[in-house]
């Protein structure tokens, strides 16, 4: 029997119609449906839907860890021998919840250093600086003139967050008083460091740095060199964070800080500071600081209530 008849291509089971059998050139392979492989089929009343396909060699990225904060007694075995970091810890406000603006505080950094450059500027151009041991005068003046501002601070500030707590209303006055022990314990940590310097080259104290022999003199040195670094680190902190009061509210600082400019430049009228320097320069420079301190502190609230809605109404709870 032929090959074409009875299945074949000319049989009755496969006639003149029929199709050749499936995977014969020219006939592409049946479709399967779309969708994924072990899907069940349309209509299935179990069905579950099936999730998308990641690519199978992926790099896994593990999630970082929290950054776990260190113990109290590890920031003060770290401070022990760190005088920068435990002046960090004294002197930086650190109240949880406290409004933080990264604008305000690059503008008081440039401040701060141009500040720095106009002193040296003036120094320079009035001829103040002509040999090393002008160099050793301007620098002794410029630290002089830190330690007043400090001094001036610590008298200004019991009366400005005294009054700013007596404003206050209900409960507010004893919140207040309590973050106000922070800026009292940076007051004295600052008062302490200077003391401590005064122990080991103050010629009044000779007597004692005798009595205690060859051990006391090596622990007073040591002891002087970390107030030395803290009380340096501490007096730039205690100026740009004014004694850490933001953590008794945000709006203390810029208010206290206005109060203290104005402070200064009456006081360097009243002594007569910068002698050397023309009056009309020296009326410029001392009334550059208060005005552009002033104008920061202005700017400094009007973010705080443009942008974090803090006003001293509010603070005061009027």
């Amino acid at each position: 029997m032929s090959g074409y008849g009875g299945g074949g291509y000319g049989g009755p089971a496969g006639g003149a119609g029929s199709q050749p059998p499936t995977g014969w050139a020219g006939q592409s392979p049946p479709v399967p449906p779309p969708g994924h492989p072990h899907a069940p089929p349309p209509g299935y009343p179990y069905a579950q839907p099936v999730p998308p396909q990641g690519y199978p060699y992926a790099w896994a990225h593990p999630p970082a860890p929290p950054r776990v904060e260190p113990s109290r007694g590890r920031k003060i075995l770290r401070g022990l021998y760190n005088p920068f970091y435990a002046a960090q810890l004294a002197f930086r406000p650190s109240r949880p919840g406290m409004v933080h603006d990264p604008e305000v505080r690059k503008l008081q950094l440039w401040r701060t250093v141009l500040g720095l450059v106009a002193w040296v500027g003036l120094m320079i151009t009035y001829n103040a600086v002509v040999s090393a041991d002008d160099v050793k005068a301007v620098a002794d003046d410029r630290l002089d003139q830190s330690w007043s501002s400090v001094l001036v601070l610590v008298c200004t500030f019991p009366v400005v967050v005294g009054a700013f707590v007596a404003a206050a209303r209900g409960g507010l006055r004893r919140v207040y008083l309590r973050r106000a022990l922070r800026s009292l314990g940076a007051v004295l940590a600052i008062m302490a460091s200077m003391g401590t310097s005064a122990l080991a080259m103050a010629p009044e104290l000779a007597g004692l740095r005798d009595a205690v022999g060859l051990p006391g003199k090596i622990v007073i040195g040591v002891l002087c060199l970390w107030s030395i670094g803290f009380a340096l680190y501490g007096i730039g902190l205690s100026l740009v964070h004014v004694f850490r009061t933001a953590d008794i509210h945000e709006v203390v600082p810029p208010i206290l800080a206005g109060i203290l400019v104005w402070e200064m430049a009456l006081l360097d009228v009243v002594t007569g500071a910068y002698p050397q320097v023309p009056a009309g320069a020296r009326a410029v420079f001392i009334l550059g600081a208060p005005i552009t301190v002033t104008a920061l502190s202005w700017w400094e609230m009007h973010r705080l209530r443009h942008h974090h809605g803090l006003t001293v109404r509010a603070a005061l709870g009027r």
